[in-house]
This record gives structure tokens, sequence and C-alpha cells, in this order.
């Protein structure tokens, strides 16, 4: 039995027409959004693009490149150097948004603990990279971890950071905090991270590699003349000098043996 012809006129033809405008229309739209259209079989795919981070935002506090615009926030050092019985927090006070200076007196380093008599023995001292209001949220929680757990700041800090990695408002957060007490020097992230650092030197922000940098090789020279202080104050004014997003206005705050200072 002879099957009877395929249709032809012009119906067929506006219908041929019309699959060939919707296979080209979605081969268009396929290659924009980085993947080829099943029904074209010369839809080419787009090359993807690379994402730098899954949290852009924690990567530029850091110091890291990320794929944004001049929208974020930057302006941030914040120093820690650990030497001769005596831990310094040194922080500036530049915040920038792309490049205009929003303030240049910002306090970055705070003293979230010790008692009133000036005994070091519980003190310790915190300093952030990130929005104002999501550090100070964070910092609140640690106290009320350190309430908790007096005395334990590593396992404070790493109940904070199973908070701040698992609870669905805390985790939005973006902010790098660097806590440090007499004993031990620690890095806190969103990513869950509880980084202690092996040379009692941390550095974050976006002069964070030039400060590390420096006073990675001032605390490396055998001279007596220069305590921790001195290293972190020479550390940030590199940092200040080629970061154009850190000023030399400095928040500093010390712990040493019996007592805490804050300059």
């Amino acid at each position: 039995r002879r099957s009877a012809p395929a249709p032809s006129g012009p119906r067929q033809h506006t219908r041929l027409a019309m699959a060939l405008r919707l296979a080209a229309r979605g081969a268009a739209l396929g290659a924009r959004a980085g993947r080829p259209f099943l029904g074209s079989r010369t839809a080419t795919a787009a090359p993807m693009r690379p994402c730098l981070a899954p949290l852009g935002g924690l990567r530029s506090l850091a110091g890291w490149p990320t794929a944004d615009g001049a929208n974020d926030f930057h302006g941030t050092t914040i120093l820690s150097v650990r030497r001769g019985g005596k831990v310094v927090v040194i922080g500036d006070g530049q915040i920038s948004q792309g490049n205009t200076v929003v303030k240049g007196n910002a306090i970055k380093v705070r003293r979230i603990g010790g008692s009133a008599d000036g005994d070091s023995s519980s003190a310790v001292i915190a300093g952030f990279a990130g929005a104002t209001a999501d550090a100070l949220t964070l910092l609140d929680r640690l106290e009320k971890k350190l309430e908790q757990y007096p005395g334990q700041l590593t396992r404070s800090c790493v109940e904070l950071a199973k908070l701040w990695r698992t609870d669905k408002y805390l985790r939005r957060l973006e902010a790098i905090m660097v806590v440090v007490d007499k004993d031990v020097s620690l890095t806190l992230t969103g990513n869950g991270d509880v980084i202690q650092s092996p040379d009692g030197v941390i550095a974050v922000g976006s002069g964070g590699l030039y400060a590390l940098s420096a006073a990675r090789a001032l605390n490396g020279l055998e001279s007596e003349n220069l305590d921790a202080e001195e290293i972190a104050r020479r550390a940030m004014a590199v940092a200040s000098d080629l970061c154009v997003f850190t000023n030399a206005n400095y928040t500093v705050e010390v712990i040493e043996a019996g007592k805490a200072a804050s300059k």
C-alpha cells in the first residue's frame, strides 16, 4: 500500500518556517545562557563565565580578587602580631566605596574581654573586616560564646563558626574576624574556618598581603629593639603606602603579661 505524499503548499511552508524560527531563537538563547539548544545541531555553547568564589564578598574582604564592580566596600586592613609575650592587633580607619573615601576614622579593632582592673588573663581582642552591622552582630555572638565557655577562646570560636555556617540568618553575614588572646591568634570566616596562625602573624583586608609580608619579614629579624607593637606599626605603614584603600589612622589594642592596653 502506497503512503500518501506529504502535503505541500503554503500551510506546510508556514509551519516549516515557524519551526526554523523557534530553533534559531532557542539556539541563540541557549548560547547566551552558556549551554547549547537541544533542538539545534549547529548551536555552539558559549564559554561559561568563571565564578571566582561562592562568597565574593568574603574574597574581597580577605584581599582576594572578585568579579564585582565599584559598589564593593573596601578599605580594611587588620594586622595582628605576637612577639615577646605581647600580642598586638592594629587596624586602619578608612572605608571606601569604589573610588570614594566614605570614612577615615572608623574603629575596626575592639577589646571584648578582660576585667576592669586591667588583668589580661581573660582579655580578648577582635578586629573585623566587613559590614559594620554584620561584624558587630558576630562580636555580640562571640561575647556570648565566651561567657558560655570562659577562658576557652578556641572552643568559643569553633562554636561561633559552626553557628555562623549553619544558621540561616547568620550565614548571610559577610565578614572576616581576627580574634586573639594571650595564648592564641585565630582567623574566623563565614566558610566555617577557624585558622590558627603558626607564627603569630595574621592580616586580612585589602592591604592584608602587604602588611602580612612586612610583618613576617620584620618578625624574622633577631633584633631585640623591635617589639610586637613596633613591628605592627611599621608593617601597617607599608600597607598604607601601597594600598589606596588603607590610611594611616590606626587603632591599636595590646595584650601583654599582666595588663591590657589600648591606644
